[in-house]
């Protein structure tokens, strides 16, 4: 049965054999849900490029839509360009078009400086061969000078030729409707997709969230820290906080959920099942 409100999953390109077939596993217990697409993240500087494109075409045999997530820090035209050509004739039709992470050490080299740079960059070579998604950020960029400059920028990357937008993830749905609202001032109407990450270990959560800007309200924080490590309650209680946001958001009619899996399929499919959407 197929859900009343698009779904899409996030893997990252697995390092080892004994990853690449828990990920196979993992990816036939989510295809029930029939996602729209799975998407397939890219290291800075195209450090994890082979196995992006290697995980990708596996979806793509399976019959899935798939997105390969594309950083352009610190690449030249010529690269990107022959890199895309790759995608297309894959038959990759959907890009997530991302800056990407500066490398530790790495100045701003490279003939691109932001994700709006590419965005009309595989306009003006590719034309409409890709559906393009990218990156918003509720709570803001980490590295934004200003809310108001990050706004200017998400507004830039749409301009420039983006079909789609996949937020960050976020646990305060307020912070989400007043970005789309403020998009919108700006003369942004394209689908702004929220991003979900289901909480299974608090402190992984907690260093993600630090690295990436996302808020993690303090109820929530205080909650997890009083379950010290007690792996069970952890987990309890993310599923009941992250079905209540999904609930929330779907209730608003929001254009789809996109759940950043970890390559772990249990999670995603108990909210959904909680969502009453198996």
């Amino acid at each position: 049965m197929s859900a009343q409100i698009p779904l899409s999953f996030e893997f990252f390109p697995p390092k080892t054999p004994e990853g690449t077939a828990k990920l196979r596993a993992t990816r036939q217990q989510l295809y029930a849900l029939q996602p729209e697409f799975c998407s397939v993240t890219f290291g800075a500087g195209g450090s994890t490029q082979e196995g992006t494109f290697a995980t990708v075409a596996e979806i793509l045999a399976e019959g899935v839509p798939a997105a390969s997530h594309f950083s352009c820090i610190g690449a030249t035209r010529d690269t990107v360009r022959q890199q895309l050509v790759t995608l297309r004739d894959m038959g990759v039709q959907r890009l997530v078009a991302l800056r990407g992470d500066l490398p530790s050490g790495y100045g701003l080299g490279g003939e691109f400086q932001y994700a709006s740079d590419l965005v009309a960059f595989i306009r003006a070579e590719f034309g409409d061969a890709f559906f393009i998604e990218v990156a918003a950020y509720p709570e803001f960029h980490p590295q934004a000078r200003s809310p108001q400059d990050d706004l200017q920028a998400f507004a830039t990357k749409v301009k420039a030729g983006a079909n789609s937008a996949i937020t960050q993830y976020f646990y305060n749905t307020d912070a989400y409707f007043r970005f789309v609202d403020d998009a919108y001032q700006l003369g942004v109407d394209i689908p702004v997709v929220p991003g979900i990450m289901p909480i299974t270990s608090s402190a992984q959560l907690l260093r993600f969230s630090d690295a990436c800007g996302a808020e993690i309200p303090r109820w929530i924080r205080l909650r997890l820290q009083a379950y010290g490590d007690d792996i069970a309650s952890i987990r309890a209680f993310g599923l009941e906080v992250v079905t209540d946001l999904c609930d929330q958001l779907r209730t608003a009619g929001v254009p789809g959920l996109h759940f950043y899996t970890m390559n772990q399929s249990g999670p995603t499919l108990e909210i959904v099942k909680n969502l009453g959407l198996l």
